[in-house]
């Protein structure tokens, strides 16, 4: 079994084990080499890979994702979401035009509104519109559909075993993670690093099952948080409310890029947090 089990986010449906890792690995030992350690061997990492779980099926023509409109976001949890990312990428970014009084009253314009405006968000630049509400539908998939959750926690969980000390969980990947720790009693994991982290996000944590609270581990888990100011879709900077005052928060600066997983796995803490539980041994 792999020593470093990491956990992708959302968007990651076309690809596969191998070609995250391709980008991954290589950021996940530079940032172990700023901090001072020693990177692990590349069998050693291992990547929990569920995104295929959110691919649609292929069909005659069907090429890529659904061709998702304004229209297809839902009400509730899915406009509430799209929403939030609305006003923490205007209290950010400059290019993001603020929402508006009659914006933040849910008119029925609002989801075009947010959609035009997340447009010119850093993070959110490079996603076509399609693509980013297909992001948003992977997020409210994995919180409502028992089934695609559970399958999803399966995979990760079936890639952690007796020699695993880390597991490295970015944005949604995050929260299959914890959940995937939580189902596992009496791991032997040490280390939790979660990057760019929605587990603070109440409109999240109240549709997880179970809802989200205990420590994922035993009393030798290490949690850091690891989070850009920067980074929408971690709107709960701060996971110590929630989840106690154990979780080592820190702040890093990820540039233009706030939410990529590659700058989070460079940054010296990140290493640190994962050089340790490597350390940490059995």
């Amino acid at each position: 079994m792999a020593a470093v089990v990491a956990v992708h986010g959302v968007g990651k449906q076309t690809l596969g084990e191998d070609s995250l890792l391709k980008d991954w690995y290589p950021a996940l030992c530079d940032g172990i080499r700023r901090a001072g350690g020693a990177p692990p061997a590349r069998q050693a990492v291992a990547m929990g890979f569920y995104g295929d779980l959110f691919r649609p099926p292929g069909s005659t023509l069907a090429v890529g994702d659904p061709r998702y409109t304004a229209e297809d976001v839902e009400e509730g949890f899915e406009k509430d979401l799209l929403l939030a990312w609305w006003r923490a990428a205007a209290a950010v970014d400059e290019r993001v035009v603020a929402p508006g009084a009659d914006t933040l009253a849910r008119t029925p314009r609002s989801v075009q509104a947010a959609l035009r405006a997340l447009g010119n968000c850093g993070f959110f630049a490079d996603l076509a519109l399609r693509a980013l509400v297909f992001d948003l539908k992977q997020v409210s998939r994995y919180l409502t559909d028992d089934a695609l959750r559970q399958a999803a926690i399966d995979r990760v969980t079936a890639r952690i075993g007796p020699d695993t000390r880390v597991v490295v969980g970015h944005s949604l990947g995050s929260v299959v993670a914890y959940q995937a720790l939580c189902a596992l009693p009496g791991h032997r994991v040490r280390a939790l690093v979660t990057l760019g982290s929605p587990l603070g996000v109440s409109m999240v944590c109240r549709r997880m099952r179970p809802e989200p609270g205990d420590w994922p581990g035993g009393g030798a888990l290490v949690w850091t948080n690891v989070v850009d100011h920067g980074d929408v879709v971690a709107l709960e900077k701060d996971l110590r409310p929630r989840y106690g005052p154990r979780v080592r928060p820190v702040v890093v600066a990820n540039g233009s890029h706030a939410h990529d997983a590659c700058p989070y796995l460079t940054a010296e803490p990140t290493g640190a947090a994962v050089a340790e539980g490597l350390d940490a041994g059995g």
